[in-house]
């Protein structure tokens, strides 16, 4: 026993009792689970670094390189090529985004790790460097090397050496700052010795001499309650120093080789040593017991990097680098119903009261300004911390041991071994677990009744029914009796009871279960004295939802479900419906929750607490409704701020409550979402007023014409301007007024496509051509003027002539006009003949029921109709100017297509050169010269003198219709 500690370690850490003459110590070891984080093959890693922000592994390498692996991915994101000589030391600098290297070649560098920029390269030593440490506050660099030197680097003041340390006789292996006092630094040498410096003194303050070989490493104790180093040696021991009495406290042997690195960790209590025999040992910082030693069969060990705030620990191997997770990041902390947080830190208890804090003092997601008071001390290092149901106790595990204290003045209650400890509802009642084979009940701290499962008992869970994990499933358990309830067959992580006992989270890896629990159906089971099945009854639990999602930590408030994901947010879940509520900018644990302040609580790994608000009202509104409580939901909604009520239309509206989500929403657009899947046309339409939003009216429009409401449908889509909508249903009406007004609307929008097929619909064919005109599509109005107004294709020829001479005055000249070579059209008189006879046809307005009695008039031919009427001595006058003025002041709309007057003939000119028939038609003077040659029968009709060229050559088609002209 260490007469050091004022308390005796049979008072703090064991348990004893006296049988005969025998003393029985019940030693239980540390539960630390120990997770792999990052594996990573490499060259020999003589050094290891944890960023403390970032996750990244820094390696300094034998074979001259610098790594930095990102543990979370598994790869290499920075790499720097230092020198063809071992790097030895390598150190992060966060403050200045630094990296510096200490190697065999003397010269120490420094990199911006970000920018992978070199930004200082000086000779420091005069052999290998072995050491480099940062200060952790002021800019200063130490380094060791093998000329047996430590020197002092001040980087502001451009890394000049501004303090030389002498006094090892041997190499300097390694340098460690006190982190209690970082004005002195403790230093390991093959010497045999350890020294301790201060900062500014040339002489060390002592020296510590115990290792009968070389010392390697060297490290300070972190916490404030034991002045202790730790030393590693080729010895192949470990050594415990109190600095104060400059003595050694403790000696641990279990290396088979030298011991390369030493650390004590700085959030457990434990000390971790590396040896070249390959293995890492773990020891117990105050009762110096071996706990543990990993084997990753990478060869030797020769670097230990831990982490201030973490639980992660590095290790650099011959082979490579490992980093691994000891224990739980989780804080030691628990909070009563009234908001009294009780929580650990080592084992120091503290306390604070959350109701202590200021209403105005609190903001979401921001620290709450609280300051905690001390409790004391724990007389075990806990790794667990709750209260019971009342909060007048509060259980502290670790060490496979528990204690119950009393909440307010942390009196020690009652004590026992147990690897888990769990309250259930009841106050007083409790489980432990002793070992995998034996668990026991306890009913006001007196033991009730103990049983060992059938199966190896993995863990307990405490709450309505006691839950015992196995291998891949879990049991419960009934208080009393210990009888089997059920076997479920999932792996629990967790499991979340509810106040009533009613329902239960089954949290595992990738998902969590929630079940309906029925103590009456279990009830009568018992009461009937049949045998219990092997896996419970069958009735005890209904699965009532399945969630994909993971639980970090959570917590029932009534019948909603409040936990925290891996990914950093906080959701709740209210009928199979998950919210997020927020999201978290850091890692965080559900602490409590405080209805009288509807403000739910959260915990980081530094102790920091935040504050979120949760309204249990809005809670307690949605619990009613999952238990199809109607009656109790409406009288607790004017309770309900506003500002929630959209939250409890979508709620309302996952569960199938449309009507009464349509009743609370606020937000239009959601409302009007909600109306148009309940068909509540006059509500939609009253919102869609409102928002003038065409996507709504085009929705609501679809809803119209679905539900046969015609002139809401015109309305809407009027509002929409959804001018195909109002096409389709005007044409399917038979709306000759709508197509009208349509017309005009879409050309006035430029929408030419509907407002043509308007037109063409209507026979309003003059319009068509004008539209066409408008529209820059010239030629194609030629064409249709050929096909169904022949008497207008001269204007538009004209038309299309000028339009072309402004890309080519050629191909603008070639066109030619029926009115004058009626010859290169054919039948094109008895065409405008077939117009002007169907332009009283076209104003006709024909019934939908008329369609049968002119259902073949698609295939008349109307020239040879036209031909049968003038040979029987009808007389049809041709369709022209008076006719078409008349024809355009006689419009009126039909629904009958309009009829073909001709079949349509290309209109194209056969001259030859255009400047031919220009010359023909517009120069006088040329036409009387060339009659006066005629009259004389000096002409030779196949050679006109032309007006452009003097000479025009005509073929026999041109002659022939000179010959005509002429005559």
């Amino acid at each position: 026993l260490y007469n050091g500690e004022k308390k005796s370690i049979f008072n703090r850490l064991l348990r004893w009792k006296s049988s005969s003459s025998h003393i029985w110590l019940l030693i239980m070891p540390l539960r630390l689970d120990v997770k792999r984080k990052l594996s990573a093959r490499s060259d020999r890693v003589k050094c290891v670094d944890i960023h403390p922000s970032e996750p990244w592994l820094l390696g300094a390498l034998y074979n001259g390189n610098v790594y930095i692996w990102n543990y979370s991915t598994q790869v290499v994101v920075k790499s720097f090529e230092v020198t063809e000589l071992p790097v030895r030391s390598a150190r992060f600098v966060v403050r200045k985004q630094w990296v510096i290297a200490g190697a065999d070649d003397m010269f120490i560098r420094v990199y911006n790790y970000n920018t992978l920029e070199k930004v200082k390269t000086f000779e420091a030593h005069s052999d290998y460097i072995r050491c480099i440490a940062v200060h952790p506050t002021q800019p200063y660099v130490l380094s060791s090397s093998d000329d047996m030197l430590i020197k002092l680097w001040d980087w502001d003041k451009n890394w000049q050496n501004i303090q030389v340390f002498e006094g090892h006789t041997h190499y300097v292996m390694q340098i460690a700052f006190n982190p209690k006092d970082t004005n002195t630094f403790a230093s390991a040498s093959l010497d045999r010795t350890i020294k301790v410096w201060s900062l500014g003194s040339m002489q060390p303050n002592f020296t510590l001499e115990g290792h009968d070989k070389g010392v390697n490493c060297v490290d300070y104790y972190p916490g404030g309650d034991k002045p202790f180093l730790v030393s590693g040696a080729d010895d192949k021991l470990v050594k415990i120093w109190d600095y104060t009495t400059k003595t050694c406290v403790q000696t641990l042997e279990s290396h088979t080789h030298n011991v390369s690195a030493v650390s004590f960790h700085p959030e457990l209590p434990i000390i971790i040593s590396g040896s070249e025999d390959g293995t890492v040992r773990i020891w117990h910082s105050s009762t110096y017991r071996l706990e543990s030693t990993l084997n990753y069969a990478m060869e030797r060990v020769w670097a230990i990097g831990v982490l201030k705030g973490s639980n992660k620990l590095a290790l650099g191997y011959d082979e490579g680098a490992i980093v691994i997770k000891i224990g739980r990041e989780e804080p030691v902390s628990s909070m009563d119903p009234s908001g009294k947080v009780i929580w650990a830190k080592h084992t120091e208890v503290q306390t604070l009261n959350l109701r202590s804090v200021e209403e105005s003092d609190i903001q979401d997601g921001e620290r709450l300004p609280v300051s905690a008071k001390d409790l004391g001390s724990c007389e075990i290092f806990p790794q667990t911390m709750r209260h019971n149901s009342n909060g007048r106790f509060v259980v502290v595990c670790g060490d496979g041991e528990f204690i119950v204290y009393t909440a307010l003045q942390f009196r020690n209650k009652t004590f026992g071994q147990a690897l888990d400890f769990v309250w259930a509802d009841d106050s007083g009642d409790y489980a432990v677990r002793e070992s995998t084979s034996k668990i026991k009940t306890f009913k006001n701290f007196k033991e009730k009744k103990a049983f060992k499962p059938p199966f190896s008992a993995e863990g307990i869970f405490g709450g309505a029914l006691l839950g015992v994990k196995g291998q891949d499933f879990i049991c419960f358990y009934d208080w009393d009796e210990c009888r089997v309830v059920r076997r479920i067959d999932v792996t629990p992580k967790h499991v979340y009871w509810s106040e009533s006992g009613t329902l239960v989270v089954i949290a595992c890896e990738q998902s969590f279960y929630i079940l309906k629990y029925d103590r009456d159906i279990v009830a009568r089971f018992f009461d009937s004295g049949a045998p219990i099945p092997e896996d419970g009854v069958d009735s005890a639990f209904d699965l009532v939802h399945e969630i994909s999602d993971r639980v970090r930590t959570g917590r029932w408030v009534g019948d909603c479900f409040i936990y925290t994901t891996n990914t950093a947010r906080v959701n709740y879940c209210v009928g199979g419906e998950v919210t997020t509520l927020y999201h978290l900018d850091r890692k965080m644990y559900l602490l409590g929750y405080l209805a009288s302040a509807n403000r739910l609580y959260l915990i980081d790994k530094e102790f920091s607490i935040v504050s979120y608000q949760l309204l249990q009202s809005v809670l307690e509104y949605k619990t009613a409704v999952v238990r199809r409580d109607f009656e109790a939901a409406d009288k607790i909604l004017p309770s309900v701020p506003q500002s929630e009520y959209n939250k409890i239309a979508r709620f309302l509206e996952s569960q199938g409550l449309k009507e009464q989500a349509l009743h609370v929403a606020t937000d239009p657009d959601f409302k009007f979402e909600i109306a148009v899947q309940l068909g509540r046309l006059e509500i939609a339409h009253k919102i869609a007023l409102e928002a003038e939003s065409e996507a709504k009216w085009k929705q609501l429009a679809d809803l119209a014409v679905a539900s046969a409401n015609v002139g809401l449908a015109e309305e809407c889509m009027t509002r929409a301007k959804d001018y195909a909508g109002l096409l389709l249903t005007y044409s399917a009406r038979g709306d000759a007024s709508g197509l009208t007004k349509l017309a005009q609307l879409a050309a006035a929008e430029g929408k030419n496509n509907i407002a043509f097929a308007s037109w063409f619909i209507l026979n309003r064919v003059e319009d068509c051509l004008d539209l066409l005109c408008t529209s820059g599509r010239i030629a194609e109005a030629a064409f249709m003027a050929r096909t169904y107004l022949p008497s207008q294709v001269p204007r538009i020829v004209e038309l299309w002539r000028q339009d072309l001479s402004q890309v080519n005055d050629k191909a603008a000249a070639s066109l030619a006009d029926p009115a004058q070579y009626p010859n290169l059209f054919s039948d094109y008189a008895t065409a405008l003949k077939a117009e002007a006879y169907q332009a009283t046809l076209r104003s006709e307005l024909l019934p939908a029921d008329a369609y049968l009695a002119h259902a073949e008039d698609t295939s008349m031919d109307l020239i040879a109709e036209t031909r049968a009427l003038l040979d029987s001595g009808v007389d049809i006058p041709s369709a022209g100017a008076t006719s078409n003025a008349a024809a355009q002041s006689a419009k009126a709309p039909a629904l009958n297509g309009p009829s073909k007057a001709a079949a349509p003939t290309a209109a194209t000119s056969a001259a030859a050169k255009a400047a031919a028939s220009s010359s023909l038609e517009a120069d006088l003077d040329d036409i009387d010269h060339m009659l006066e040659c005629i009259g004389t029968g000096d002409a030779d009709l196949t050679r006109i003198p032309g007006s452009s060229d003097g000479i025009v050559d005509l073929n026999s088609d041109e002659f022939d219709f000179l010959q005509d002209e002429i005559k």
